[in-house]
């Protein structure tokens, strides 16, 4: 093939058409995107929940996928190819393909599944077994999640859903104290401990909540303090810390199990 017939299979109406149909659905998926985009920023911006934002992404995820099915139709009919008969043809593989993919078809089918029975939305802390992390985006197949212990990046997928369980605000903490102090004093000092830990931005409250447990060497009594689902792992540590302190200021031990032995 020379140049001149080079040129005008170029320049030939196939060929041009073909490539408007891409920068044309380039385009209106671009335009559409951004339009997303700016709802997401306006939902942040007046503190809607975060519900809305997961349906925004999920929408731009598919919509990603259902413009590059129609643009490639498209160019395939402009270039003589018969769209009509794949589809048709489409029918008699259905089964084949299903059971070549039918993983990747539980996930996308679990993640409609995610938005619809509100399993979780994006910002939402959970935990996937021994991991707990927040939800950066729900995809079509998989769900990724930032870990809040050491901030790497984790894709779950969507499939395996029923075994996440969405992290509380709730942090309980087990102060154990010596059965020869007295409940009073006891008491004294955990309030102590609550008002130090109330100084903690991150906590928005913190309470006593009684006696939790007679162990063999100590009582138990528990600290019930509410914070973000993030924050939870380093306010545990904070609070911790602050008990400490007061125990350590107050001149009480922390017990610990102990063996006696008696001779006869």
């Amino acid at each position: 093939m020379n140049l001149n017939e080079f040129l005008n299979v170029l320049i030939s109406n196939k060929i041009v058409s073909s490539v408007v149909a891409v920068i044309a659905g380039f385009v209106i998926y671009s335009v559409i995107n951004r339009i997303l985009n700016s709802k997401k920023k306006d939902s942040l911006k007046f503190m809607i929940s975060n519900k809305s934002e997961t349906y925004i992404k999920m929408i731009s995820n598919t919509l990603r996928y259902v413009f590059l099915i129609i643009t490639l139709l498209i160019v395939l009919q402009i270039n003589d190819v018969d769209v009509s008969g794949m589809l048709a043809g489409i029918g008699l593989v259905s089964v084949v393909i299903g059971l070549a993919i039918q993983d990747a078809l539980k996930d996308i089918i679990r993640g409609f599944s995610i938005l619809s029975d509100d399993y979780f939305s994006v910002g939402d802390v959970i935990k996937y077994g021994d991991i707990e992390a927040k939800v950066l985006v729900i995809g079509l197949k998989t769900t990724k999640v930032r870990s809040i212990i050491n901030q790497n990046v984790i894709s779950i997928a969507n499939r395996n859903i029923e075994k996440v369980e969405v992290v509380s605000t709730q942090l309980d903490i087990e102060v154990p104290l010596s059965y020869e102090l007295s409940k009073e004093k006891a008491e004294e000092i955990i309030r102590i401990a609550i008002d130090n830990i109330k100084t903690n931005s991150k906590v928005r409250s913190c309470e006593y909540r009684g006696i939790n447990k007679l162990d063999d060497s100590s009582i138990n009594y528990l600290i019930r303090i509410q914070c973000e689902q993030e924050t939870k792992p380093q306010t545990r540590r904070d609070s911790i810390c602050k008990i400490v302190e007061v125990l350590e200021k107050n001149g009480i031990e922390i017990p610990y199990k102990q063996i006696d032995i008696h001779n006869k």
